[in-house]
């Protein structure tokens, strides 16, 4: 029963799955996505300046990462956050670089904490292509 237990989670957490737009916590446990600059680059790469908003409480309990996924849940980018903003709130960081193919026009922005992972609001971005 165990092995089962084991290979399930570790098979859930690496299939990507649609994300879930609708069902989120508004509590500040979570880490919450509150605004998304999204910009394309000459080169045709993304720049996203996210804000996120999160009851930090110093390293055990923190907003540590943000993502940019596909609608099918693909992971596109990635910023990890590398330490407490607990009297920054909310807090802009950005992530650039990011390769986003040319049939996908929209993408979600998610955030997570280092206790409760991903659950709080996230966004949908619309992309304004050059």
């Amino acid at each position: 029963m165990k092995k089962l237990l084991v290979l399930s989670l570790f098979t859930s957490s690496v299939l990507a799955a649609k994300p879930d737009l609708t069902t989120y916590s508004e509590s500040l446990d979570y880490a919450q996505v509150t605004k998304v600059l999204a910009t394309q680059k000459s080169d045709g790469t993304w720049c996203f300046g996210t804000s996120v908003k999160h009851n930090d409480q110093g390293w055990e309990h923190y907003a540590d990462a943000w993502e940019v996924i596909d609608l099918d849940g693909n992971k596109l980018g990635y910023r990890q956050l590398h330490h407490p903003h607990d009297h920054e709130q909310p807090f802009t960081r950005s992530q650039c670089n990011i390769d986003i193919p040319s049939d996908i026009s929209q993408v979600v922005v998610r955030a997570k904490c280092n206790r409760h992972g991903y659950g709080g609001k996230a966004m949908l971005v619309k992309l304004n292509k050059k």
